[in-house]
């Protein structure tokens, strides 16, 4: 027997022997049925406590994390999954939004690589997707495993709910092996075109795929391609659909920096009788629609929530790289007058063409157009749209490489930057650079802040933006 890992790092880089999806695999390395086969081996730790499942194009990690807020003001112990981490590995699993003690870590580690042994050593004629013998089988990926993981410690805490988002999809996503008490999903856009489809109504069949039998739908507005789609599959489903135009409203948004508040207002009866005035913690319109079905998912799901706990929820929520601050000074280079605070450096992990404007759009309201961005996003991001939208908002614009955890293309993003400058014939462009090193890009950027003034806002991945949150300092 292998000794007892003795942290959750020796754990987190165990798992990290394991084919990465993330890191750029084939579309038939999704195996819902190896997923289901490994977790039944566990015990179904699934099934440990009620659950809420988020997917979507975008946002879907913030309704997760609203979710969890708000089922902790209410005194529950909610476990939370999400992805990726911006600081640190435990970020994706954590109890009320906090690292589980080390020992929770190190017990389902233990458990996991014990479950992984076992199920090696069992026949192949039974259990073949393990040894990758044969002609279409392969070892279990990165995410399969990690996701298990996360229901494992669930299972050690005792949680009493687990709000869960989707890695990639929906219908083949390791997390679709739960049962949720509802399924929520946000706008839908193209996105991972090589594994979901080309269109919107083939991306949104994938993420209809969590839709459960007779389990209600929490759908954010949506166009008329993708609607149609989850129209149909909630009523093949019997699936009651909450669509959130129907039976909600947004007014009097204001976003400030270091928040958004707004009035979320009901049509319908069973839900809160008098409009609800509430605030969270992350700059951007966009952040009232990702509360709003959060609200209304839990609303639904325990009537007896209240106004109160609903706004002690969300009135301090934050996420990393959702419209994050970077507020700690960053010291000169040997020889300048120094400390001297950069201007605003904002870090968000927008990487579709709607969430970069929606980004852009807050960023340039709170801090004016013109500033400085630093730009990488992973092979197979719309990066033509993107650029449409980037170019006639900065001064400076710099393309590097969104760290090397996913594959990408910066020379080619590059030059799509370069075609839509032309395109646009830009005149307040004064730099378009191309530094591939992510921490030297980095470092020119914040240098570049500290003697122009302006701010700084690092976009399209999440990878990205862990790179600059741990250069900042």
């Amino acid at each position: 027997m292998s000794p007892s890992f003795g942290s959750s790092r020796e754990v987190f880089a165990w798992l990290n022997r394991f084919v990465n999806l993330e890191a750029g695999q084939k579309p038939s390395s999704f195996r819902p049925e190896r997923m289901e086969r490994i977790a039944a081996v566990a015990g179904n730790p699934e099934l440990c406590a009620p659950s809420f499942h988020v997917a979507g194009s975008k946002g879907k990690g913030s309704v997760t994390g609203m979710l969890s807020s708000i089922l902790e003001a209410a005194g529950r112990r909610a476990a939370q999954y999400v992805s990726p981490h911006v600081a640190d590995f435990r970020e994706r699993i954590t109890l009320n939004r906090a690292f589980l003690d080390e020992g929770v870590y190190i017990e389902a580690g233990n458990e996991l690589r014990d479950l992984a042994k076992t199920l090696e050593d069992k026949s192949k004629a039974e259990y073949r997707m393990f040894t990758g013998d044969g002609p279409e089988d392969s070892p279990p990926t990165y995410f399969e495993l990690l996701t298990l993981y996360f229901f494992l410690c669930a299972r050690i805490v005792r949680c009493d709910s687990l709000t869960v988002e989707t890695g990639m999809g929906g219908r083949l996503d390791p997390t679709n092996i739960v049962d949720p008490l509802a399924s929520i999903i946000t706008v839908i856009e193209l996105e991972h075109t090589e594994f979901l489809g080309n269109t919107i109504t083939e991306v949104a069949r994938e993420k209809a795929g969590i839709i459960k039998n007779g389990k209600p739908l929490v759908l954010a507005e949506q166009c008329d391609e993708a609607l149609a789609v989850f129209r149909r599959v909630a009523a093949e489903k019997k699936s009651p659909l909450l669509y959130f135009p129907d039976i909600a409203e947004i007014s009097d948004v204001t976003i400030r920096d270091g928040g958004t508040d707004f009035t979320l207002s009901f049509k319908t009866g069973g839900f809160f009788p008098e409009p609800l005035k509430l605030s969270v913690g992350i700059s951007g319109a966009v952040q009232a629609l990702n509360a709003a079905l959060a609200v209304i998912a839990l609303k639904n799901t325990f009537p007896s929530l209240n106004a109160e706990t609903v706004r002690r929820g969300l009135k301090d929520f934050t996420m990393p790289a959702r419209f994050e601050k970077l507020g700690r000074e960053f010291r000169c280079k040997e020889g300048h007058e120094g400390p001297r605070a950069v201007p605003s450096v904002i870090i968000d992990g927008a990487h579709t063409e709607k969430s970069i404007e929606l980004c852009v759009n807050t960023f340039t309201a709170l801090y004016g157009e013109g500033g400085i961005l630093i730009f990488g996003c992973a092979a197979g991001k719309n990066a033509e749209a993107m650029a449409a939208v980037l170019v006639p908002r900065f001064s400076r614009i710099i393309i590097t490489t969104p760290g090397t955890f996913k594959v990408s293309d910066p020379k080619g993003v590059h030059e799509v930057f370069v075609k839509e400058l032309e395109r646009q014939k830009k005149k307040g462009l004064s730099a378009l650079l191309f530094i591939p090193e992510t921490k030297k890009a980095i470092g020119y950027v914040l240098e570049e802040s500290r003697r122009t003034g302006l701010p700084v806002l690092g976009a399209g991945s999440f990878y990205l933006a862990a790179e600059i949150r741990e250069q900042y300092c």
